[in-house]
């Protein structure tokens, strides 16, 4: 992965614009009770006009180079939401349009997967996340898209926090993740 993106421009920018928008040493306890000594809010970055061209530039040429097969990306609402979007953008210029789908918390309308009428079973998809802490919510992500019918060849993420999430996605799928936590505390 380091010859797709640690070299160019766009990861750099990325990075700049993480550690300045999203994030925030300091303490906190995680919805699980775990301690954690930092805080990092990736939608603060990605939802700026250049953050949201930095990860569909960078997750586009992720996939174009690891799973050249997928037609679709998504994943968990809310912190998959805007990632997709971008992707699907992104690749709408290369020529190579994705279609991007979101993965409900809970059905709404009869279904679990906004955009479905894109997709169709069999159809190999990127799962995305901005955060892997636990892998969890990319796991459900994932069983949801299975039972959808759908293939999944990759996994994608924007910061790994380093505490044993990527292990577990790792097998289920391809994972490749932009940045780690100490990316963010070494600087």
């Amino acid at each position: 992965m380091q010859e797709i993106c640690d070299t160019s421009k766009a990861y750099l920018q990325l990075l700049g614009l993480l550690k300045a928008n999203a994030y925030a040493p300091r303490e906190m306890v995680m919805p699980s009770g775990a301690r954690r000594s930092f805080y990092i809010d990736c939608k603060q970055a990605i939802l700026s006009a250049e953050g949201h061209a930095l990860v569909g530039h960078l997750f586009g040429r992720l996939i174009h180079y690891y799973a050249p097969a997928v037609r679709a990306v998504g994943g968990m609402a809310m912190g998959a939401d805007p990632i997709a979007s971008a992707v699907a953008m992104a690749s709408y210029a290369t020529n190579r349009p994705l279609s991007a789908f979101y993965v409900r918390k809970e059905v709404k309308g009869g279904q679990l997967l906004e955009g479905s009428k894109l997709l169709c079973p069999g159809m190999p998809v990127a799962i995305v996340d901005d955060v892997i802490t636990t892998g969890g919510s990319v796991l459900r992500a994932i069983a949801r898209a299975r039972a959808f019918g759908l293939q999944v060849r990759v996994i994608l993420g924007i910061v790994d926090s380093e505490e044993g999430g990527v292990a577990v996605l790792e097998k289920e799928a391809p994972t490749f993740i932009l940045f780690r936590r100490s990316d963010f505390e070494n600087s």
